[in-house]
């Protein structure tokens, strides 16, 4: 029996579900292919185990990348959801639209219709905020619910007034006029569980009739002529084709999307043919400009106990997860990130390019606490490195992991950049109202100090942020290095579009779940030929005095 839909759509993650809800909504026939499975159980759906699922084969791909040549020879994690809701349902939960320049560097760069004013709308579509007062930046009646946690550990209030003595300013919400300053952090959880993209898209749409969802895994696009007419999968062992009536849309993270793009024939010709690959479309671009932000932990001993290292024990762990079971309450009901900022490292830069997640207790993104016991920390890093890395095929078999290479590092800015951030937090962190917390610096150390001593902590212990993006970008369709055209038809074919962060042509301020939900959403009406939404000629804040102050 032969599978078939309208549109078939491979991943079911962040842009993906938002495409499959929007085209489901206008009526469409529609079918995602994801190879996970459920993202049912306390794991994924509590807010505080976030450390459990990105660690776990079940929800993850497990990818890693090439021992980075900069960074020691380490291999970093690449963890991407293996799972409905696709990253979102293994992230940290964090929600950053980006800031507004970034998106209007998208459109100088030959993504037209991508400018800020363009994205705007559909932030607010997307979007159910529950923020504050009502906004003009703001939507209130979208599918994705915005909320932001209680703040009640003191420690919170601290970083936001120790940033404010610094002489940095406080913003209110950093996704609306003002992104630089310290703030509340917002994050996609609501009513106590994580609101991925599975149950703010998925679920809706399979309620609809229009969206089914097969359980596969997608081997390559399958080509009449140049035309994308389906999907080839392996399902339950066995080989199969699911054809699409108008279009395939791969939607399957920047990490598969172009290895499923160069398995079809699609991508660096001369890559291709070592692999024996027929090569359809000759696209250099396909696996090139992979970006990542990448970050430290800057942690402290805590002077009082007022951190979350008291739960840090199989009784105290056991408490939260049963009160979260019993009410969606408590402090399983929050990712713990719940204030947060955007800096400038220096005079001369007119937005933020340095983000601040704030953790009241020291603790890694594997789940493994600080020696120290009672402890807080700052996860720092660069927004806008210039290091460039490639996805590339290990070979021609589908089931094998593709050669991911960051080439973390690579630019000599970064290590500029990185020292700032160093330097920078260590100010924020002597100012009184957080100085009053800090018993002592418990890494890098008091002790690492020149540059070459901040340098040897980077190259040891920087730590990907999860943001990999770009490796499609999306650009003027005569632009030799762009592989999608701004309505993210892929440069070369017929019928075959990407929908995810794989088009960036540039990574954004922050993390990436909220653009990447706003790409499938904005994708959706090209598909439907829609008109796109009104532009919104709204200002955002820029520092008055960026030219010749950092603050």
């Amino acid at each position: 029996m032969s599978v078939s839909a309208e549109f078939v759509i491979v991943g079911a993650g962040s842009g993906g579900s938002a495409l499959a809800y929007r085209l489901a909504e206008a009526g469409r026939e529609v079918l995602v292919i994801e190879h996970g499975g459920s993202d049912a159980g306390p794991f994924i759906q509590m807010p505080g185990a976030l450390s459990y699922p990105m660690n776990m084969g079940i929800y993850d791909w497990g990818f890693q990348s090439e021992p980075e040549a900069h960074l020691g020879g380490r291999r970093l994690a690449t963890p991407r959801g293996k799972v409905l809701g696709g990253s979102s349902s293994i992230n940290g939960m964090v929600y950053v639209r980006g800031h507004a320049r970034d998106f209007d560097h998208w459109e100088e760069s030959g993504a037209r219709g991508w400018s800020y004013a363009d994205v705007l709308p559909y932030f607010k579509r997307m979007e159910h905020w529950h923020g504050g007062e009502a906004s003009e930046w703001r939507g209130v009646s979208g599918p994705l619910h915005v909320t932001r946690g209680p703040r009640s550990n003191p420690l919170f209030d601290a970083f936001v007034a120790a940033g404010k003595a610094a002489g940095y300013p406080v913003t209110e919400d950093y996704n609306g006029a003002q992104q630089e300053g310290f703030g509340p952090m917002e994050a996609t959880i609501w009513r106590g569980r994580r609101w991925s993209a599975a149950n703010a898209y998925l679920r809706p749409a399979q309620k609809s009739g229009k969206l089914r969802i097969v359980r596969a895994l997608a081997r390559r696009v399958v080509f009449e002529g140049k035309r994308a007419v389906g999907v080839e999968v392996e399902r339950k062992g066995r080989i199969e084709v699911i054809r699409a009536g108008r279009e395939v849309v791969l939607a399957a993270s920047s990490i598969n999307t172009p290895k499923m793009l160069m398995l079809s024939g699609v991508g660096p010709a001369a890559h291709l043919r070592d692999h024996g690959i027929e090569v359809l479309a000759d696209r250099p671009g396909v696996g090139s400009n992979l970006q990542d932000h990448l970050e430290i932990y800057m942690q402290f001993a805590a002077k009082q106990p007022v951190t979350l290292f008291k739960y840090w024990n199989l009784l105290g762990k056991a408490r939260v997860g049963a009160e979260w079971l019993l009410t969606k309450g408590g402090l399983g009901a929050s990712n713990q990130f719940e204030s947060c900022a955007f800096i400038r490292s220096d005079a001369g830069i007119d937005y933020p390019d340095i983000q601040y997640h704030f953790l009241p207790i020291a603790v890694r993104y594997d789940g493994k606490a600080a020696a120290e016991g009672h402890g807080f920390q700052a996860h720092v890093g660069p927004m806008r490195s210039k290091s460039r890395g490639t996805v590339r095929l290990r070979s021609g078999d589908p089931g094998d992991t593709p050669v991911i290479k960051f080439n973390y590092m690579s630019h000599p800015d970064d290590w500029a950049e990185f020292r700032k951030c160093v330097r920078l937090t260590r100010e924020i962190f002597a100012q009184e109202p957080m100085a009053a917390h800090v018993k002592h610096e418990i890494q890098p150390g008091a002790a690492v100090e020149s540059d070459a001593e901040i340098d040897a902590f980077i190259r040891e212990h920087a730590e990907s942020a999860y943001h990999p993006c770009g490796t499609a970008r999306m650009g003027a369709a005569e632009d030799p290095g762009a592989v999608v055209d701004p309505e993210g038809r892929v440069i070369g074919v017929e019928g075959l579009r990407v929908a995810d962060s794989s088009v960036f042509p540039r990574i954004t301020n922050g993390n990436l779940n909220a653009p990447s939900i706003m790409v499938g959403e904005k994708m959706a009406d090209h598909l439907l030929d829609k008109a796109p939404l009104a532009r919104e000629n709204l200002e955002p804040w820029l520092a008055p005095n960026w030219q010749v102050a950092q603050r």
